[in-house]
């Protein structure tokens, strides 16, 4: 399609495939029926097909057509919205947000610049921490919105997103072949250290803590040089590693659910706006 292609041609059609014909058409646009049929003849030009059908009682899309108003809906709602967010008064004030650490380098930064630019009034305060701390910051109400990795069984908060739950070792070691087997392990209070011991001392296999840190990024430095095996969330492992399968004797595990919750006192237009960026960011994630 044609790079200028505008919105007012997607305005004719969709009013046309709504109303069933020209004529029913012009009211909601405020033209006459010649005017209408002159926008549909060009779309169908830059088109290069059909669009529509024309029959006694008035028109009907084409296949091509059917394909393009999905297209032409979606541009449409997208401009509606960008039209009321430049209509809205002006978003102001603070915001204090909590990310989990092994997320503050992927897609959350690139949301708040972009949240940032969009409303230059409203200031930022970013805690990147473990799960465990922003949730008891969330609690002391020393934060208004925070993503949490939890336990998908107590999925508490706004669901954004599952994460599979893996046995991860290096690809350039065999870590994993040793006897006992060497783990990396986050702290006693992670539930991923329960379900990973559990599952090892129901198959048998003797295992010993080799490092223990709060730190994914520590995890994952011990899983990539070779010095023990960890359990991670699978969008977090590191380069040069793989997955750890029931072919190789490692049980599949519960996974974990990504979830959005914000304290009872954070009640601002601020906020909203926050929350709604983070909630697209995985929508639109693949």
């Amino acid at each position: 399609m044609p790079a200028h292609l505008d919105s007012g041609l997607l305005r004719v059609l969709v009013a046309v495939a709504d109303a069933g014909s020209l004529s029913a058409a012009t009211a909601s646009l405020g033209r006459t029926q010649s005017a209408v049929s002159v926008q549909i003849a060009r779309l169908e030009a830059l088109a290069g097909e059909a669009l529509f059908l024309r029959h006694a009682r008035g028109v009907r899309l084409t296949r091509a057509g059917e394909a393009l108003l999905v297209h032409a809906r979606r541009v449409l709602s997208a401009l509606a919205e960008a039209e009321a967010a430049l209509a809205a008064a002006p978003l102001a004030g603070t915001v204090r947000i909590g990310v989990p650490e092994e997320y503050g380098a992927g897609r959350l930064p690139a949301v708040l610049a972009r949240f940032a630019a969009t409303h230059p009034r409203i200031e930022i305060l970013l805690s990147c921490e473990p799960s465990a701390e922003l949730e008891h910051a969330l609690g002391r109400d020393e934060l208004d919105l925070a993503v949490l990795v939890i336990d998908s069984g107590r999925q508490l908060g706004e669901l954004l997103t599952y994460d599979p739950t893996v046995w991860v070792t290096s690809t350039r070691h065999a870590a994993h072949d040793a006897e006992p087997l060497p783990l990396a392990m986050f702290a006693q209070d992670c539930w991923w250290r329960g379900w990973a011991l559990k599952a090892l001392d129901d198959r048998g296999r003797a295992w010993r803590v080799a490092c223990t840190s709060r730190s994914v990024a520590g995890i994952q430095a011990a899983v990539a040089s070779g010095l023990a095996v960890a359990v991670l969330a699978r969008s977090t492992m590191p380069e040069d590693s793989r997955i750890l399968g029931e072919d190789e004797g490692y049980t599949e595990l519960p996974g974990s659910a990504l979830v959005l919750r914000r304290a009872a006192t954070a009640r601002s237009a601020a906020v909203d706006g926050m929350a709604a960026a983070i909630r697209g960011a995985f929508r639109q994630a693949p």
